[in-house]
């Protein structure tokens, strides 16, 4: 069990303080105390001089434990500790981990040291690790594991049992994978289903063939998805013949939910999945420039809309005062929609074959959210103002900018799906501007079409 956050904060100021006054075998012990998961956020509440010193004394005393907690870290993070190492270390440490690991380790070093560690790794682990960096990222071909358990299907539930009992480096094994002589998967059993029948039944008897399995190629979001609605502890990978090539377990799939989960939070916010709290400044620049550049660019197309109605604005003032209410009501409402969109496509709970439900739904949420809030509004706007009219034009266009809100904010994601682009990529940035668009023009439109009841 991880240890609360306390009790890390507590052990990361005691690394701190032996770090500095030299303490490397009080420090040695600390660590070795400590889960390899801990270990791992202990490593990630250091500051960089720290990390690596630390990681450095923990791999030269106890390289198994720094590399159970390695693995605990995302890959970047993980390769960043190793990068300063020879070949020959590397390859001797990451060679005991899983292959899944050791691939996603080994795909992050510099490309002339990455061929280097391979070359000298263990070739059945090399080939291993080779195989899956040949999967195109993000998919299940990249993060299964190789080393899956599996039994030919004539093989009795006690031979079955002996096999798993000498079966020494698979991935941890939840179910009971069947094949055929050509390494076909046609079948599978729980490991509990085969320690309630006797040793003698056949092994055929107890699988079930309604397997739910992952292609090589299935994006790593649905291998998630599938694990979470069919309540699995691990899923079998197959190649586009149906033959079993690894398994992924649950403990890869809550890491991918959250790296997906992540990249949907950075990407609804302009800012790219491979940020952290600590990326130096300038890097950090320059991976949110763009989108901030692209903001610009949405900014003045709104600020051009407003330059239409400079004669109105010019003669009621009032309405500067009320403008950046229309808009940002609008784009608070699509931020709404957009989140509960986005969520739907990732989970694979919206498609375009639902869509026009959601659409419809989304869209009567927005009129009534209208109504309340441009109600409102438009009562406030009166008191403050002491003008009726100016109450009534801020309440319309309040109720037109959230439509266009909810419209906007569920058609711009599903159409990026359609084009095989991330929904959450952009959104934000395309829906920002329709809202800025349609608060500005529905309001200052409407002010130029009722111009000479504001002038009373």
């Amino acid at each position: 069990m991880a240890a609360p956050q306390r009790k890390l904060d507590v052990v990361v100021d005691s690394v701190r303080r032996l770090l500095r006054v030299g303490a490397t075998a009080n420090l040695l012990n600390l660590l070795q105390k400590q889960h390899p998961a801990d270990l791992a956020e202990v490593l990630k509440g250091l500051q960089d001089r720290e990390r690596h010193a630390t990681f450095a004394l923990l791999i030269e005393r106890n390289g198994k434990l720094a590399m159970e907690a390695l693995s605990e870290l995302d890959p970047e993070n993980g390769a960043a500790l190793l990068a300063d190492r020879s070949a020959e270390d590397i390859a001797r440490f990451v060679q005991e981990l899983p292959s899944d690991d050791a691939a996603a380790i080994i795909d992050y070093l510099p490309e002339e040291l990455s061929t280097s560690v391979l070359e000298l790794m263990r070739r059945k682990e090399s080939e291993n690790v080779e195989n899956l960096l040949e999967y195109p990222e993000r998919t299940a071909g990249r993060i299964m594991n190789p080393n899956v358990f599996a039994l030919d299907e004539d093989l009795t539930v006690g031979e079955a049992i002996t096999e798993l009992q000498a079966a020494r480096d698979v991935e941890m094994v939840f179910y009971l994978y069947a094949v055929d002589q050509r390494r076909h998967l046609i079948g599978v059993s729980s490991l509990r289903r085969l320690l309630l029948v006797s040793p003698e039944t056949p092994l055929k008897r107890i699988m079930t063939t309604d397997i739910v399995s992952a292609r090589v190629d299935t994006d790593q979001e649905e291998v998630a998805r599938l694990v979470a609605s069919y309540n699995l502890l691990a899923i079998p990978v197959v190649d586009e013949s149906n033959k079993l090539v690894g398994v992924i377990t649950v403990d890869d799939v809550i890491d991918v939910i959250k790296d997906e989960a992540t990249e949907d939070i950075y990407r609804l916010a302009g800012v790219t999945r491979d940020e952290r709290v600590f990326t130096p400044p300038g890097e950090s620049l320059r991976m949110r420039l763009p989108w901030l550049a692209v903001n610009l660019g949405t900014a003045f197309l709104a600020a051009s809309v407003v330059g239409l109605f400079e004669g109105t604005i010019a003669q009621v003032t009032a309405l500067a005062v009320f403008m950046p209410i229309v808009a940002g009501m609008g784009g608070n409402a699509a931020t709404q929609t957009l989140t509960v969109v986005v969520r739907g496509l990732a989970l694979g709970e919206l498609s375009w074959a639902n869509a026009k439900k959601a659409v419809v739904k989304e869209v009567l949420v927005g009129l009534g959210n209208g109504l309340a809030i441009g109600l409102l509004a438009a009562v406030v706007a009166w008191i403050f103002k002491g003008s009726p009219m100016i109450g009534l034009l801020l309440g319309a266009a309040m109720l037109i900018n959230l439509f266009v809100a909810a419209t906007a904010g569920t058609l711009i994601p599903l159409g990026l799906k359609a084009m095989k682009l991330d929904p959450a990529l952009g959104s934000s940035v395309f829906i920002t501007t329709c809202t800025d668009v349609a608060g500005f023009a529905s309001f200052l439109g409407l002010a130029t079409i009722f111009l000479r009841y504001l002038q009373r």
